[in-house]
C-alpha cells in the first residue's frame, strides 16, 4: 500500500473526511516539485496525482496565480504530462495514542516495523497549536538522563530544550540513545530525520535496545525520503510528543537532526523559487526553526512535559554555520561534542568547557553549581598550560593552582567518561562529583 492510500485510510478511519474536488492536470516538473493547474488546494493540502504506478501523494506548497506547486512524499516517477491531479479536501490528522508506544513509523506515521497497522482513537494535527507562553509552567525541576557529564555539569530540567552540536562521527547517536536508556522520563519519543538507513536499524536494536523500546516511539524518515517527508517527520515526532505531554506525562523527545530538518525546508523552498540569502539556506529556513523548536517545553497546570534535544550537525565543525548559530539562539543550551575528545577514545565527548545549560541555576543548589563551576576552571587551566607540561617548561610548585588542577585532571576525566550501557542515576552522580573534587 503506497503513502496516499494510508494516509487516505487514515483520514477516513478517523472521521476527518475525504471527498474529492475539482480535478487538475499536471503541466510541468521542475526539479522536486509538479505544477499543476485547473484546481484549487490550500497550502498543506493533500492532492493525488495519477501515475503509470497508481496513485501518488503530494502537498501543496506553493502557488503561482492559478499554478499549484507540488511536493511529492515519494520519489517521483512514472507522471505523464497531463496527469490528473485530485485536491483531497480535509485536514491532515495524525494518529496518536498509547498504541504508538513501541512502534517505528515514517514521516506521516505508517508503521515501518512489520507490526501491523496503528489504530488509534484520536487523531493530532501535524502543525501543532501553540501554547500561550505565559501559560507555560516554569522550569524548576531536573530530568535524570542517565549522563555522568550531563547530569552533574549540564544540568538538564524537565522542559528545557537544549542542541547537541557536533560533527559526523563523533558519537551523536550513541549519546542519544544513552539518554533514553537511562532517562526517568515516562516517554521517549526519538526522530531519525535525514540518517543513513543501516543506522535507523542499527539505533533501535543495538543502541536503544528492548528495554528503551518499550516505552519509546520511534519516527524515522531516512536520507533517501523525499524532503517533504523529512519535513513532515520532524513534525510528526513533535506531535506524538505533544499528544504524551497533553496526557500528563514528561516526554523525552530526541530530534536527529535539527539540520536535516533545514535542508529539507531549504530543498522545498528553493524548489517553489524561494530566492537563497544566508549560504543557500531561503529566509523561510529560518522562520520555521523557532516554529518547530517552541513546540517544545513544559504545558500548562495538569500537562507534563517536553524535554527536547535537538542535534545539529556543524558541517566542518564549524560552531559557526547558518543552522547551528540561528540554533543557539533559540535553544535553552548547547553540548557541543569534540572531534578531538573522540579522537582520543575520552566517551561520551562533550566538551564541558564549550558547553552550557541556561536553566542549571534555577534548578540546582548553590553546592552543586559550586562543583560544576570548580570543574570548569580545573578544565580551563589544564587546557591552558597542557603545552607548558607536555614539553617541560612548567615546573611543579611553581604555581599551586596548576598543581592542582593537573592533579584532579585524571579523576575528572575518568568521571566524565561512561560505558554506552552504564547508567548512573541523578544523585549518584552528583555524590560522585562531589567525591571527585574531594579527592
Amino acid at each position: 500500500m503506497n503513502h496516499f492510500s494510508q494516509r487516505l485510510k487514515a483520514l477516513k478511519t478517523t472521521g476527518l473526511g475525504a471527498r474529492a474536488v475539482a480535478s487538475g492536470r499536471l503541466v510541468r516538473v521542475v526539479g522536486l516539485t509538479l505544477e499543476a493547474i485547473g484546481c484549487r488546494a490550500p497550502i498543506g493540502s493533500l492532492c493525488q496525482v495519477e501515475t503509470l504506478t497508481g496513485s501518488m501523494e503530494a502537498e501543496v506548497v506553493g502557488f503561482s496565480g492559478d499554478v499549484l506547486y507540488l511536493m511529492p512524499s515519494e520519489q517521483i516517477s512514472g507522471v505523464l504530462p497531463g496527469a490528473k491531479v485530485t485536491p483531497i479536501a480535509g485536514e491532515q490528522g495524525l494518529p496518536v495514542g498509547p498504541e504508538l508506544l513501541g512502534r517505528v513509523i515514517d514521516g506521516v506515521g505508517n508503521p515501518l516495523d512489520g507490526l501491523g497497522e496503528i489504530f488509534t482513537d484520536q487523531t493530532a494535527n501535524f502543525t501543532g497549536v501553540r501554547l500561550n507562553p505565559l501559560a507555560r509552567k516554569p522550569i524548576d525541576t531536573p530530568l535524570d538522563v542517565g549522563i555522568k557529564a550531563i547530569n552533574g555539569l549540564l544540568t538538564v530540567g524537565k522542559g528545557q530544550r537544549i542542541g547537541l552540536f557536533a560533527g559526523s562521527g563523533v558519537g551523536k547517536s550513541v549519546t542519544l540513545g544513552m539518554m533514553a536508556q537511562g532517562t526517568t522520563a515516562q516517554v521517549v519519543v526519538v526522530g531519525l530525520i535525514g540518517e543513513r538507513g543501516r543506522e535507523v536499524k542499527e539505533f533501535i536494536e543495538e543502541i536503544l535496545g528492548p528495554d528503551g523500546r518499550h516505552r519509546a516511539v520511534v519516527v524515522a524518515a531516512p536520507a533517501d525520503a523525499s524532503p517533504l517527508m523529512r519535513l513532515k517527520g520532524c513534525q510528526t515526532a513533535l506531535t506524538i510528543a505533544e499528544y504524551f505531554r497533553d496526557q500528563g506525562l514528561d516526554v523525552l523527545l530526541m530530534l536527529d537532526s535539527l539540520t536535516r530538518f533545514a535542508q529539507a525546508q531549504r530543498e522545498i523552498a528553493l524548489s517553489v523559487g524561494e530566492p537563497p540569502a544566508t549560504k543557500g539556506y531561503p529566509p523561510s529556513v529560518f522562520a520555521k526553526l523557532p516554529a518547530l523548536v517552541e513546540r517544545a517545553g513544559n504545558g500548562g497546570e495538569g500537562q507534563g512535559s517536553i524535554t527536547a534535544f535537538f542535534t545539529v550537525l556543524t558541517e566542518g565543525d564549524d560552531l559557526q554555520d547558518p543552522i547551528a548559530d540561528a540554533s543557539r539562539a533559540i535553544l535553552d543550551g548547547h553540548i557541543v561534542l569534540s572531534r578531538e575528545m573522540a579522537d582520543a577514545g575520552h566517551y561520551p565527548a562533550i566538551d564541558v568547557e564549550r558547553s552550557v545549560s541556561r536553566v542549571m541555576p534555577q534548578i540546582t543548589d548553590a553546592e552543586h553549581q559550586l562543583m560544576a563551576k570548580a570543574v570548569r576552571q580545573i578544565l580551563s587551566i589544564c587546557r591552558k598550560n597542557q603545552d607548558l607540561v607536555s614539553i617541560g617548561a612548567y615546573k611543579p610548585g611553581s604555581d599551586p593552582g596548576i598543581d592542582q588542577a593537573f592533579t584532579l585532571k585524571p579523576r575528572l576525566d575518568q568521571y566524565l567518561q561512561q560505558g554506552m550501557k552504564e547508567v548512573v542515576p541523578y544523585e549518584m552522580c552528583v555524590n560522585m562529583l562531589r567525591a571527585t573534587l574531594q579527592g
